[in-house]
């Protein structure tokens, strides 16, 4: 089965801290229903490491005497996140590559390996906060589906927003509904038969469009695909996958949806980034600046004309206080 995500352990780690960290980062992930070194790709020191462009990625590496990789240039200038860690801040020069003693480094003394797992997941998407899906669907045709979908991806630890669960009274509905959705990193349509005849489905599915939103088309039994789905992830749903009766959805096409999204979630995760990131590499290489690497918290460290460094976070969506970060 091909890996959704891809992390790496890069430098001189210790065997204590392999397999400390594997054990972490395992049952980690294991809270939303993927499995290490299966759904998510582990790999220790290899040769090389080259993940896909269109996977969500992120590397840690274990700074050591001597300690360097030969593909962290290639991995610096495509974006992908690196976090050096040493065994003391006081080594940074000594233990860490040249290349990557202008990022952020973490002290494995300082909350050891917990510390490090945060780090590493936040990096490639896999915190439970940074989950998040809109569930778009018809109250008329799927509301016990979309019921279903919102129980089981927030099982897996997905922030799942569905309109009837997740704004409160005292909210401004329509604001909250347009905020939510450009922070989403996929539109769950829910893809019944009049489904476009409503005008806020429709709306919802223009403006994720128009956002660059990635879109998993959940289509029911004999509804053809409209050809506005050109750039949607599609999974139909067969005759046997509902409940006629009440409208469910059965547990095993549950799970191939589940599947589904994650892999259109972490391409659209990796994606939105790369673009942010060439379009800050285009701006900032064109003052005569540079783009130095990306490191814990997706922080991007930048060298700008003057020799100055600095780290921006560039962030997807509507920025809060929580997602905007000064350095």
């Amino acid at each position: 089965m091909t890996p959704i995500y891809h992390l790496a352990v890069l430098g001189s780690p210790t065997e204590e801290q392999i397999t400390d960290l594997e054990e972490a980062v395992g049952n980690a992930v294991a809270m939303f229903g993927l499995r290490l070194g299966e759904d998510v790709s582990w790999e220790i020191v290899p040769e090389t490491f080259n993940p896909g462009q269109q996977c969500s990625s992120a590397v840690v590496f274990f700074g050591g005497s001597g300690a360097d990789h030969a593909s962290l240039p290639s991995l610096l200038r495509r974006g992908v996140p690196v976090i050096p860690v040493v065994s003391d801040l006081r080594r940074v020069g000594t233990d860490i590559p040249v290349l990557l003693q202008s990022l952020n480094c973490l002290s494995y003394a300082d909350g050891g390996v917990k510390r490090v797992t945060t780090a590493l997941l936040e990096c490639a998407g896999l915190l439970p906060k940074q989950r998040r899906v809109f569930v778009s669907y018809r109250r008329d045709e799927a509301k016990e589906a979309a019921l279903q979908m919102f129980d089981a991806l927030s099982s897996r630890h997905f922030d799942v927003f569905l309109d009837t669960h997740s704004i409160a009274p005292a909210e401004d509905f329509q604001t909250m509904l347009w905020h939510r959705l450009c922070d989403s990193d996929v539109l769950l349509m829910l893809d019944t038969a009049d489904y476009f005849n409503s005008r806020w489905t429709t709306a919802e599915f223009g403006r994720a469009l128009a956002k660059g939103i990635s879109i998993l088309r959940v289509g029911w039994p004999e509804v053809m695909p409209s050809s506005r789905l050109a750039t949607a992830s599609i999974l139909e749903l067969a005759d046997e996958d509902l409940d006629e009766t009440t409208g469910r959805i059965r547990n095993a096409a549950i799970g191939r949806i589940c599947r589904q999204l994650e892999e259109v979630r972490s391409k659209s995760h990796a994606v939105r980034m790369v673009n942010l990131m060439s379009n800050l590499r285009i701006g900032i290489e064109s003052i005569g600046g540079a783009v130095l690497g990306t490191g814990t918290g997706r922080g991007v460290r930048l060298q700008l004309p003057t020799d100055e460094l600095i780290v921006v976070y560039p962030t997807v969506g509507v920025p809060t206080s929580m997602t905007v970060n000064a350095d």
